[in-house]
């Protein structure tokens, strides 16, 4: 936690999204738990040098996932 003041639940937003930021996420492209966060959604993996765009503080955001489903639903019916 970075500050006292602004509120609980800003503070909690707050702590989530750099808690995220410094996650390692698992590489899409080689599986391993290496991807880390170059700079605002850049994302890139430490062991097979691929270089991925993603959400701003996670790999995966919650719009991300919503435009990949339905980009899939679509490409099924087609």
């Amino acid at each position: 936690m970075y500050t006292a003041r602004y509120g609980a639940s800003i503070r909690k937003l707050v702590d989530k999204a750099i808690t995220a930021k410094r996650t390692r996420y698992e590489c899409p492209k080689c599986h391993k738990l290496k991807l880390g966060r170059k700079g605002t959604g850049i994302w890139a993996c430490k062991s097979c040098d691929a270089v991925f765009a993603g959400g701003a503080y996670a790999f995966r955001s919650e719009a991300g996932e919503i435009a990949a489903r339905m980009i899939a639903e679509y490409s099924k019916s087609s």
